[in-house]
């Protein structure tokens, strides 16, 4: 389970645009990760500031990169994410059973 601080840094990490794109590319590559260029291409952005976000991401906990011959492969780190979900819905509904609601139903109480 995190702490505050690590979610508040991984929260915080994920509150910008381009970092939200790329940790969620990573989510859907799985486990076989991406390189750093096939992730800037996939989202349009300069490999300098991919660079960046992805070394936010990493410092926050949220991906890790590993070499494989000549490149990087980043992967999503799904221990912490799942950790970070866990952080948030900790003590969800009071403890009771939490049941999907529709927005216009959560309005209306």
């Amino acid at each position: 389970m995190l702490d505050e601080p690590a979610a508040v840094k991984a929260l915080a990490a994920l509150a910008q645009a381009q970092r939200l794109r790329a940790f969620r590319a990573l989510v859907v590559a799985g486990p076989d990760g991406l390189t750093p260029g096939v992730i800037a291409e996939r989202l349009g952005l300069a490999p300098s500031a991919l660079s960046f976000h992805l070394k936010e991401l990493a410092h926050a906990g949220l991906v890790n990169s590993e070499p494989r011959g000549r490149n990087l492969i980043y992967r999503a780190e799904f221990g912490h994410m799942s950790a970070l979900i866990g952080y948030l819905t900790e003590h969800c509904c009071e403890g009771g059973t939490c049941e999907v609601v529709d927005l216009a139903t959560c309005a209306a109480r």
